[in-house]
């Protein structure tokens, strides 16, 4: 779990800041005014593994300027320092490396901004898989943390480009066998004739074509995680076999003679209604039982618009020339993400925001570089869309 200290003495942006990163299972060691901890600037770091402070540069100066801070931060293994700096005159948010990143450098213009804020957040903690501003999300997350703990099997079940496999990943990286590997294969996406080898691996010569052995994806996984990703899409044959192999935890490769032992905690995901599928006999009953130990349920992202902001700075980041910042999005551009349906959920926002970083000028994304494909959102019949086409002329236009 992340752990970072933020040193509140004349730094507005403290009480924020703590809260959100709070609020998404940080652990926040507070110091400055207000703390009782005499060490350390009110620290106490014995059991403590932090490697992020948050300060103000007028902390920075009163301790002696960036050097003396670089020096602390080391005695206390410390790997990244920010430094937040008032600077009405900006352009909402500047971020600015220094000492090769070790120190980053952030002037914000609006210490109240909720973008300005997210912004932070992610230069804090830039590994956090699974971005989360909304209370359901939160929720989700909460019982995700319960159960990645366990073996437990979980079942997640939710609309396409929701998430499924990002969640997934977060149980795994949540869970004793993080360590181990992780191994995601979208039953969908492979041929049917060509599934059992894949799963449970074949032997030499088992079938034409097979000139070598191949584990497969269960033996792959061994003393990890396995994601069956769109369970749903597995043919009914199959299904008797996967079911053996979770019920025996063995798997048998195709044209071999002998039971191989497996240890791996299984995830399934699927965006159907399964209780369907069972009920129209496309699904085994009693698979689904099997995998349905824990379920998990992913959103529409147009019920969780609190995440949308959060999201679009994973993308931004993700997606960003890395010689730069991420880019600031201006009020205009916000308002255009936050109030469109996204009908194709995370994936749509991120095809958008790839858009946008082609056409923002000056790392500044604002509403002229927001085209958004409303061809699949619920118009009203009388309404006019503009094509892509039309909104592409725009932009080049201006």
């Amino acid at each position: 779990m992340s752990q970072v200290i933020v040193v509140n003495n004349s730094l507005k942006i403290a009480n924020n800041l703590c809260d959100i990163l709070e609020q998404r299972d940080i652990t926040v060691i507070k110091a400055g005014v207000g703390s009782s901890k005499p060490d350390f600037f009110g620290i106490d770091l014995v059991g403590y593994q932090a490697d992020t402070i948050v300060c103000s540069d007028v902390f920075e100066k009163e301790i002696g300027g960036s050097s003396k801070l670089v020096s602390i931060a080391r005695q206390a293994k410390l790997s990244k320092i920010i430094i937040i700096a008032d600077d009405s005159k900006c352009n909402g948010i500047e971020i600015k490396d220094e000492l090769g990143g070790a120190v980053k450098r952030i002037n914000v213009a609006d210490y109240t901004d909720q973008y300005s804020l997210e912004l932070i957040f992610n230069t804090c903690c830039p590994n956090i898989s699974f971005s989360a501003g909304d209370i359901k999300t939160y929720e989700l997350l909460s019982l995700a943390r319960r159960v990645a703990s366990t073996d437990v099997t979980v079942f997640i079940n939710g609309p396409t480009g929701s998430g499924k496999e990002v969640l997934a990943n977060y149980l795994h990286e949540n869970s004793p066998r993080k360590e181990e590997p992780f191994v995601a294969v979208n039953c969908a996406a492979i041929p049917e004739n060509m599934l059992e080898a894949i799963l449970f691996g074949h032997e030499k010569g088992a079938f034409t074509g097979a000139s070598y052995a191949n584990k497969g994806i269960f033996r792959a996984a061994d003393k990890g995680t396995l994601l069956l990703d769109e369970i749903s899409e597995m043919p009914l044959s199959l299904q008797a076999k996967l079911l053996r192999v979770l019920q025996e935890k063995k798997v048998t490769p195709v044209g071999g003679q002998r039971d191989i032992e497996i240890d791996v905690r299984v995830l399934a995901t699927s965006n159907r209604d399964m209780a369907y599928e069972v009920n129209q006999s496309r699904f085994r009953e009693d698979l689904y039982y099997r995998l349905n130990v824990f379920p998990l349920q992913t959103h529409n992202l147009s019920s969780r618009k609190d995440d949308i902001l959060p999201i679009s700075i994973k993308i931004l980041d993700k997606h960003n020339d890395k010689n730069k910042t991420v880019p600031y999005l201006t009020n205009e551009a916000r308002e255009l993400l936050l109030n469109h349906n996204w009908p194709g959920n995370v994936r749509e926002l991120e095809n958008t925001l790839q858009r946008a970083l082609v056409l923002c000028n000056e790392n500044i994304i604002d509403e002229k570089s927001i085209m958004i494909d409303k061809s699949l959102s619920k118009i009203n019949e009388n309404s006019s869309v503009e094509s892509f086409a039309d909104q592409l002329a725009f932009a080049k236009a201006t």
